[in-house]
């Protein structure tokens, strides 16, 4: 017995000293080439972003938080996003108790009918007077597999990157379907104010035609001018059902988002009533990279590419195994359970060094080293990316501003031209198709506007998504 423990102290230690010899490069975060500041961003900058922001401080209206926070619970994505993390965990849960031996309890029971002229045969039939033999074993094995040269704890970090990796990819979805969710709710509040600028103009166009059929009725104007008059009137009743339905599909897609059945949508503000403030602090380009999660996925993809070269050069190195065993065994049931002339007991140990596979461990170290510099490559993707779309949403809340300022103008100076065009024309100083003309290019202008104001909501939306904001 003592033989036996002075062996497996020497395993052991061996085992201690192979183990602590690690192969491989150690992980150092990759870097990426970043501007000093975003391109469009405001001269006067500071380090906060908004990005940094929880989308419940981000967000102020309360209808819009309700559905947020309900996209968040129930949201399928989000929920299977969810599901992946646990399975990371589990990973790497099992990783964790990586360096632990296997321990297996077995209990069995053999008959065999040998042949005859066998060895085993005659000998069952000489000294047992049985023509069958019989092995019944109760054994408590374990195995080691010491993977060394760091192989375990190369494992280990590939489990843990990817645990942290697939937290990241939740979060990138969580900050999707808050962009999501709030670009279908401005969308929506869009089409309530289009749909009360279609019925305001279908108004208008009713109380024009009601004064064009007087005067048909009186022989001031022919039957053209009255045609023409409804066929405009038809222009604007046309957009009522077309926005009713709009409105209808953009509640059931707002309510499957946040993993509701289709249903309506109760919601208070206005459009108008919408706003950001003026100035969005969006930090420095340094600052994005803390907050993006598919930043920090990239990164986390350099590190698990990183440990598998590590993992590829240990497996050209020798292994070490031990084996060992204790249990019962005994070829008649009755005495079986005999302790100790039952009682056996095995020790071992190997080590495995590969000498010759036709180039394959070489060849797979080559292509995990090549996947690791990919991953570098993908990393700087990434973040170029993420500049550029910074940069993007930038310049679009910038020049949204522009166009809305300038088409809202457009817009007062046609209601203005519309008044003015119906009471020259009921003066007799205007013709009808001034009439149709200014109530028609004053509808769509008031439509335009409306979509303007939709789309630099958007636009601020898609600023705080690119900037990293949503998961918190």
């Amino acid at each position: 017995m003592k033989q036996h423990n002075s062996l497996l102290i020497a395993l052991f230690l061996l085992c201690g000293a192979v183990t602590a010899c690690r192969v491989g490069k150690d992980f150092v975060k990759p870097t990426a080439a970043l501007p000093e500041k975003f391109r469009n961003a405001p001269a006067q900058q500071d380090s906060s972003s908004i990005g940094s922001l929880s989308w419940k401080t981000f967000f102020t209206d309360p209808v819009l938080q309700g559905l947020i926070d309900s996209a968040i619970v129930k949201n399928y994505d989000v929920q299977l996003a969810m599901k992946n993390v646990a399975i990371a965990a589990q990973t790497a849960k099992v990783a964790r108790m990586g360096n632990l031996p296997d321990i297996n309890l077995q209990v069995s029971g053999n008959r065999n009918w040998p042949s005859k002229n066998s060895m085993n045969g005659s000998l069952s039939e000489q000294f047992m007077g049985t023509r069958y033999m019989d092995d019944y074993n109760l054994n408590l094995g374990l195995t080691w597999e010491v993977i060394a040269w760091g192989k375990i704890s190369r494992l280990k970090e590939v489990a843990l990157a990817e645990y942290l990796s697939s937290g990241e990819a939740s979060k990138a979805v969580q900050t999707r379907v808050v962009s999501e969710v709030a670009q279908g709710y401005y969308n929506l509040l869009m089409l309530d104010a289009q749909l009360v600028i279609a019925r305001k103009n279908l108004q208008l166009n009713d109380s024009t035609l009601q004064l064009m059929q007087w005067q048909y009725n009186s022989g001031q104007i022919n039957t053209l001018a009255l045609e023409q008059t409804q066929a405009q009137r038809q222009v604007a009743a046309g957009l009522v059902p077309k926005l009713e339905q709009q409105i209808i599909q953009q509640e059931n897609a707002l309510r499957i988002l946040t993993g509701e059945l289709p249903a309506g949508v109760a919601r208070h503000a206005a459009l108008s009533e919408s706003r950001f403030k003026e100035q969005l602090s969006v930090g420095f380009p340094a600052s994005m990279l803390t907050y993006r999660p598919d930043v920090h996925a990239a990164e986390l993809a350099v590190k698990t590419a990183n440990a598998r070269a590590g993992i590829a050069q240990a497996a050209m190195y020798p292994a070490l195994n031990i084996t060992a065993g204790v249990g019962l065994n005994s070829f008649r049931s009755y005495n079986w359970l005999n302790i100790p002339g039952s009682l056996f007991e095995t020790v071992g140990g190997s080590i495995t060094q590969p000498i010759f596979q036709r180039g394959k461990l070489k060849a797979d170290y080559e292509k995990a080293v090549i996947e690791r510099e990919k991953s570098i490559l993908e990393f700087r993707k990434t973040v170029l990316t993420a500049v550029g779309e910074v940069s993007d949403a930038l310049v679009k809340v910038d020049k949204l501003r522009e166009q809305e300022a300038i088409t809202r103008t457009r817009v007062d100076k046609l209601q203005s031209a519309t008044r003015n065009a119906g009471l020259l024309f009921q003066s007799g100083m205007a013709t009808y198709l001034e009439v149709i003309t200014a109530q028609s290019n004053v509808l769509q202008s008031e439509l335009d506007l409306a979509s303007l104001q939709r789309e630099q909501l958007g636009a601020v939306v898609e600023l705080y998504r690119s900037l990293g904001g949503g998961w918190k």
